[in-house]
């Protein structure tokens, strides 16, 4: 059985383990387990993402790759006006993302889906702290769909590190969207935000490129 966080079916036996936080001034709490990214505390990528967010975040949006729900059930606390839906590959992550929007009170719906194969409709956002361990071909392709799956106004917002190649990953977002930036470096992490369809298939050769380096 495989351990990554990103396995569908982690190997690693079930120790659930609860702890509180606050975001924004407002207490949360939150269940993870091992075979899930970032047990028992908030990553700094995510953290970084959500302090990055905009305040009038609204609609329908997507936390893509959620892992144990950080990233969406934070949204949906504490915007008002979003319907958030949750995602990812992992079970046991999907469990635990259900579990903690409904220990926080927010609405909202998870998915076990490999990128948006189980989704249906559009969104007006997509927020990911995307599977980095997954490799190029996996991410570059969550960012690809990220794109078809948006509203014409609708805007994909992601975390990388620097050193783990938030600079490739925004050279490649610059073939997918209209206009693609680095709006948040802070601790080493790149905030990137992302909006406006490319059309045709000019990421093709891109892809490629990036995968060789």
């Amino acid at each position: 059985m495989n351990d990554m966080y990103f396995a569908s079916f982690p190997g690693s036996a079930s120790r659930p383990e609860r702890f509180e936080t606050v975001f924004e001034g407002v207490p949360m709490t939150f269940w993870t387990d091992a075979g899930v990214f970032s047990k028992g505390e908030t990553d700094r990528g995510s953290q970084t993402l959500l302090k990055a967010l905009p305040k009038d975040l609204h609609g329908r949006i997507l936390d893509l790759g959620c892992g144990w729900g950080l990233i969406g059930t934070v949204i949906g606390k504490t915007r008002r006006d979003v319907r958030v839906v949750l995602c990812d590959v992992n079970e046991r992550a999907v469990e635990l993302s259900r579990r903690n929007l409904k220990e926080n009170g927010v609405d909202g719906e998870v998915f076990l889906s490999d990128g948006f194969d189980s989704l249906e409709g559009t969104f007006d956002a997509v927020v990911t702290n995307p599977p980095i361990r997954a490799g190029k071909k996996v991410i570059y392709r969550l960012f690809k769909e990220a794109a078809d799956r948006l509203t014409p106004e609708g805007r994909l917002y992601l975390v990388i590190r620097k050193q783990q190649g938030a600079e490739s990953a925004l050279k490649y977002l610059n073939t997918v969207f209209l206009e693609a930036a680095a709006v948040d470096k802070s601790g080493g992490f790149w905030v990137i935000s992302c909006g406006g369809k490319r059309g045709g298939d000019e990421t093709k050769g891109q892809v490629e490129n990036e995968q060789r380096t």
